[in-house]
């Protein structure tokens, strides 16, 4: 009985205890149900104050012709700043001890920053592009075995849209620890054809028919002077070369007008280009 007493007496204490802890808790939110819902309106007018001023600051940086790659980037950066500040903000006035809450914010970064150390290698490499700028939105370049224009830089990733409107994602390290070519970074490039023809074919004929497309065409610089000659001679076939300059936003379709103008003029003089035999 004496044990059984003993048992009910604990429950009622524990009973009592909880009791008084829910009831403590309730008036202590009561009590500061101003100071929630001011740390509430703090955060919610400060996070959209916040996105103002990115959408401000970016705006500001592309009229003055900043990379808009890097004008994202600052911009993002303010805003999480801006965030992190009104958050801690909102915070103090619920009476929370942010000193604390950011020294554990902060080996909590530590931990992560371990743990996505890839993620934080695109982040650094993105600010290398950003700063550094092999390549802007807008340029063709290829990296490996993937091409296209450039149509944004984030901080983690650039992405690539190619000819055939496919979208591909790179991830930034993989762009800064890599070869780049990239293809509109100067305003001129120079074309390169190349032909096979036989070996008893009148090289002059075949200069003066280059010579003549490349002086005619008037997308072709005439500066610096286009390149004409013979490159080889090898197993009976002779191959000519014409190398002509044109202003980068011209290239493909000078490259597609003067090679279809050159077939023609193969033909009218009957120059001959040599089947490739293969063995099997």
């Amino acid at each position: 009985m004496d044990k059984t007493t003993d048992i009910a007496q604990q429950t009622v204490e524990a009973s009592n205890i909880a009791k008084h802890t829910i009831n403590t808790t309730i008036d202590k939110i009561v009590e500061n149900i101003p100071n929630i819902i001011f740390a509430l309106l703090i955060f919610i007018i400060g996070f959209y104050i916040s996105k103002l001023i990115k959408k401000f600051i970016n705006k500001i940086l592309i009229k003055s012709g900043i990379n808009k790659g890097l004008s994202n980037f600052i911009a993002y950066t303010v805003f999480a700043i801006l965030v992190t500040v009104v958050a801690l903000t909102s915070l103090q006035i619920l009476g929370i001890q942010t000193t604390s809450f950011v020294a554990v914010l902060g080996a909590a970064g530590f931990s992560i920053g371990l743990a996505f150390k890839e993620i934080l290698s695109n982040f650094g490499s993105g600010m290398i592009i950003l700063f550094f700028k092999p390549f802007s939105i807008g340029d063709y370049i290829k990296i490996a075995d993937q091409e296209g224009v450039v149509s944004d830089i984030q901080i983690f990733s650039t992405v690539l849209k190619t000819v055939d409107n496919k979208i591909i994602v790179i991830p930034n390290l993989k762009l800064t620890s890599d070869n780049i070519t990239n293809y509109t970074n100067q305003k001129t490039r120079r074309i390169d054809y190349s032909f096979d023809v036989a070996y008893d074919t009148d090289i002059e004929v075949v200069k003066k028919i280059l010579s003549d497309i490349f002086k005619e065409e008037k997308r072709i610089l005439q500066e610096p002077k286009p390149a004409i000659g013979l490159n080889k001679i090898e197993n009976n076939i002779c191959q000519v070369i014409g190398k002509p300059w044109v202003k980068t936003e011209d290239y493909w379709d000078v490259y597609h007008d003067v090679i279809e103008k050159i077939k023609i003029e193969f033909d009218k003089n009957d120059i001959k280009v040599p089947h490739k035999y293969y063995l099997l």
